[in-house]
């Protein structure tokens, strides 16, 4: 039986897949509710035996579902359903304290096309959840592994019609024990020719030196499974400017991320596909930009004139509270730099310290919270856990963050 949907976001540039109200026909499409669609077998061998650990991710692809009586374009959202047994009656609720009868997982990330790479430490941690795995646990050498897909298109709000899941494909896995503590809030970098050294690098090893991250927000609540949630910049782009946003998924591969390519001179979401192009600036100046992690969504703010620092420092208690001793070094070299990094900095105690401008403490920034947060002016000092870090300032914001590595 067909069903009308109503939704905001369903038919891509709708003005071209339908006539015009004038010429209403039988000809137009009718929206319906699809039945079926199928998750193509998988690149493998048949027989084999897929090292979760091992292995990074499984390439998978599916037929698109048919929402219209003509297969006009849809935005469709896709997302992997892990299950135990195949038998997909009991979904997994984190949220729920017994979660013994849950026969399936359904993994955070979404897609919205048909061909994909799938993280094996997702799937792991979908079976770490569903046999409710400890670090105690013996864990097998082997499982069956069920996948299957779920479509669905959403409106503004994020409602989900017209709900369909594809066949289910078994595969055969070696598990592991990985820890399910929540997850580190999930950074995004920026890349370009005003960022760092201008060289539109994406590789993980580049960051601090040839793209720089964004930040965590002091206060903001992050999924506890994902790390997503809203992060923010701010710096300086001169006019003509021109970079884009590497989402975590998309570093090395260019596939993830923010870009420009909207024809109102927007930013839109790259989900893999062809590249949609990069972000412009217009309008030299200082910008504060905000991005959804999870919902896509990305906002910018026009910034007053922001002071330029030719030196930040790291003065503490470990080291004497010496302004001139434990220099940051500028990431950016090809334009007005605002963000400052050290690589695998040890401390070997605890201890506290601040942030410090132009070898003095005029300017300096401090604030009683570890591992990220916002100094401020002659604020109080920043209590640092022993350990090896990347650390990452921002003097526009006055935002720090400490990455453990080790």
């Amino acid at each position: 039986m067909k069903k009308i949907f109503f939704y905001a976001m369903m038919l891509v540039a709708c003005t071209m897949a339908f006539t015009s109200c004038s010429d209403d026909n039988d000809s137009n499409p009718t929206l319906i509710q699809p039945t079926e669609f199928k998750l193509n077998e998988l690149t493998l061998d048949a027989n084999a035996l897929i090292d979760l650990e091992e292995s990074k991710t499984i390439p998978m692809s599916w037929s698109q579902p048919v929402y219209t009586t003509f297969n006009a374009p849809v935005i469709a959202t896709y997302s992997i359903q892990v299950s135990k047994n195949g038998n997909y009656t009991n979904e997994y609720d984190a949220s729920q304290e017994d979660n013994s009868a849950a026969d399936f997982v359904t993994l955070d990330e979404t897609f919205t096309t048909c061909k994909v790479d799938v993280s094996t430490e997702s799937i792991d941690k979908a079976l770490v959840r569903l046999y409710g795995w400890t670090e105690d646990s013996i864990i097998p050498n082997e499982v069956p592994v069920y996948i299957r897909v779920k479509s669905a298109v959403q409106d503004a709000s994020f409602n989900e019609y017209g709900t369909v899941y594809s066949n289910v494909l078994k595969m055969r896995a070696v598990p592991y024990y990985i820890e399910l503590a929540n997850a580190p809030i999930e950074l995004w970098y920026l890349t370009g020719n005003c960022i760092a050294d201008g060289s539109w690098t994406n590789s993980e090893d580049a960051i601090g030196t040839r793209m720089t991250p964004m930040y965590p927000i002091p206060g903001m609540e992050y999924d506890k499974i994902t790390g997503q949630g809203v992060i923010e910049y701010a710096g300086y782009f001169p006019e003509g400017a021109q970079f884009k946003i590497i989402a975590k998924a998309g570093l090395s591969n260019w596939n993830y991320g923010m870009c420009g390519g909207d024809e109102n001179g927007g930013q839109v979401y790259r989900d893999g596909g062809d590249d949609p192009g990069n972000i412009s600036i217009t309008e030299a100046g200082w910008y504060r930009i905000e991005i959804n992690t999870k919902t896509h969504e990305m906002s910018w703010d026009k910034l007053g004139e922001c002071p330029v620092f030719t030196q930040i420092s790291m003065p503490g208690a470990y080291q004497g509270w010496d302004t001139s001793k434990n220099l940051m070094n500028a990431v950016t070299t090809v334009t007005e730099n605002h963000d400052w990094y050290v690589g695998k900095m040890e401390i070997t105690e605890d201890t506290e310290l601040k942030f410090a401008a132009d070898n003095d403490w005029a300017v300096n920034w401090g604030k009683d919270v570890f591992p990220y947060g916002k100094g401020e002016q002659d604020g109080k000092n920043i209590p640092v856990t022993a350990g090896t870090y990347n650390v990452f300032f921002n003097d526009i914001l006055g935002t720090y963050n400490f990455i453990l590595i080790k």
